[in-house]
C-alpha cells in the first residue's frame, strides 16, 4: 500500500512538473530496457534491403550446453543459465553465421531493447566517421572550438580525445541511485544542453580514468554542433543504419520532444540482430561489404590496448578493451553488450534486464568463444 501511494505522490510529482527529475527518477524508480517508452525520440529508418546473417543448419552452441553457476552450485543448462539472469536475447555468430540465437521472458527477434551505454560506442563510430569526413579536424581540437556557450573556462584544456577515452576531468556523478545526482539529470531531466553548460572541470584534463557518462554526453554535442543542421539521428541512419543493412527500424531517445538532443551516453533502442552489425562493422575493420564506413585506422585505435597517459588499458575511444582474448565489447547498464572477438571471427551479443555478477558477461562471452 504504501509502494502505491509513492507511486501516484511521484505521478502527482511529475503531472505538476514535467521537467522534474526527481519526480520521473521517483515513479520509475530505475532505468529499465523499455524505457524507450518514456522517452520522446526520433526514429532511425532502416534500409530496403536488409543484410540477413544466416542460421548455421547445426548450430555449435546448444540448449543442453551446461554452465557452472556462481559458487558452488551444480552445474545448469545454458538456457536456464540465461533465464535466471533475466536475459531477454542472446545471439552468437561466427562468419556471419547464427550459432545461437534464443529470447527469454516474451522476447522476440522484433522486441526492442534500451541499449544504454552501447550507445557510446555508436556514437565514437559517428565521431569518427565525422573526422574522415572532415566535420570534425582532429581528436586533438579542444571542445571550445564546438562548444562556446559552457560557461567554465576550464574546458579550454579539454579536447575530444580527453572525452573519447574518459580523461577530461570533468565532474561527473555517475551513480544510478542518486535522484539529484548528474546521472538523474541526463537521464530524466529535460534539457541536455544547460545541464552540459552547467558542467565544471575538476581535474587536470588527461591526469586520470573516470568511466563519465558526462563525458560522452559533451562529446555528442560536438558531434552535433560539427553536423550543424543534421541531427545525430539522421546522421546515424545515413552513415550506418542503412548501409550496415538493419533488419528493423530504431530509435535515439531524447531529453524533450521539442527541439530534443539525443542521449547520447545511452538509450539507442533497438533489436539485438541489429546490435551485431555494429559489431561486425569492427569485425571487418571498418568496412560493410567493400565500402568503407569508418576508417580502418579509426576501428584499430578505438580497439587496441592503450596504457600511455591516463588511459587504463581497458578503455579506449568508447570500447572496453579485453586483454585477455583480444577482445572488445560495447557495454551498457544490467548487462547489455556486444562482444567482438577478432580472431575467432566471434560476436556475442546479450542483453537483459538485470546484470548478474559483475563482469560475467564478457567471461560468458569468452567462455563460449574459446570452444569455438
Amino acid at each position: 500500500m504504501k509502494h502505491v501511494s509513492f507511486k501516484i505522490l511521484a505521478l502527482v510529482i511529475i503531472t505538476t512538473c514535467s521537467s522534474c527529475k526527481v519526480g520521473r527518477f521517483a515513479y520509475y524508480n530505475y532505468a529499465n530496457i523499455t524505457d524507450y517508452k518514456i522517452f520522446p525520440n526520433r526514429t532511425i529508418e532502416k534500409p530496403e534491403q536488409p543484410f540477413i546473417f544466416q542460421k548455421t543448419k547445426k548450430p555449435l552452441i546448444q540448449d543442453s550446453l551446461t554452465i557452472t553457476s556462481e559458487g558452488k552450485k551444480p552445474k545448469i543448462t545454458f538456457e536456464d543459465f540465461l533465464i535466471s539472469k533475466k536475459t531477454v536475447a542472446y545471439l552468437v555468430i561466427q562468419n556471419d553465421s547464427i550459432l545461437y540465437e534464443n529470447y527469454f521472458n516474451n522476447y522476440e527477434e522484433s522486441s526492442i531493447v534500451n541499449s544504454f551505454s552501447m550507445a557510446k560506442s555508436i556514437l565514437s563510430i559517428l565521431v569518427g566517421i565525422a573526422i574522415d569526413e572532415g566535420k570534425i579536424k582532429s581528436i586533438q581540437e579542444p571542445v571550445t572550438n564546438y562548444l562556446t556557450n559552457i560557461k567554465d573556462e576550464k574546458f579550454k584544456g579539454v579536447t575530444i580525445e580527453h572525452l573519447l577515452n574518459m580523461t577530461s576531468g570533468i565532474a561527473f556523478n555517475e551513480s544510478y541511485t542518486n535522484p539529484f545526482g548528474d546521472a538523474a539529470t541526463f537521464y530524466y531531466g529535460t534539457d541536455l544542453t544547460k545541464a552540459v553548460n552547467k558542467l565544471k572541470v575538476e581535474q587536470e584534463p588527461g591526469t586520470r580514468f573516470k568511466y563519465s557518462s558526462g563525458d560522452s554526453q559533451v562529446l555528442g554535442m560536438v558531434l552535433q554542433a560539427a553536423l550543424k543542421e543534421e541531427t545525430i539521428s539522421e546522421y546515424l541512419e545515413t552513415k550506418i543504419w542503412k548501409p550496415l543493412g538493419m533488419e528493423y527500424n530504431a530509435t535515439w531517445s531524447l531529453d524533450r520532444k521539442k527541439n530534443g538532443v539525443e542521449k547520447t551516453f545511452c538509450c539507442v533502442n533497438a533489436r539485438a540482430r541489429d546490435f551485431a552489425k555494429i559489431g561486425r562493422l569492427y569485425l571487418e575493420n571498418g568496412n560493410w561489404n567493400g565500402e568503407q564506413i569508418v576508417s580502418k585506422e579509426w576501428v584499430k585505435n578505438s580497439t587496441k590496448v592503450d596504457s600511455t597517459g591516463a588511459n587504463v588499458g581497458r578503455y579506449q575511444h568508447q570500447w572496453w578493451i579485453n586483454q585477455k582474448d583480444n577482445s572488445y565489447e560495447a557495454e551498457g547498464i544490467l548487462g547489455q553488450h556486444v562482444y567482438v572477438n577478432p580472431e575467432k571471427n566471434v560476436i556475442i551479443v546479450r542483453l537483459g534486464e538485470k546484470v548478474g555478477k559483475t563482469g560475467s558477461w564478457t567471461q560468458v562471452a569468452q567462455g563460449i568463444t574459446a570452444k569455438l
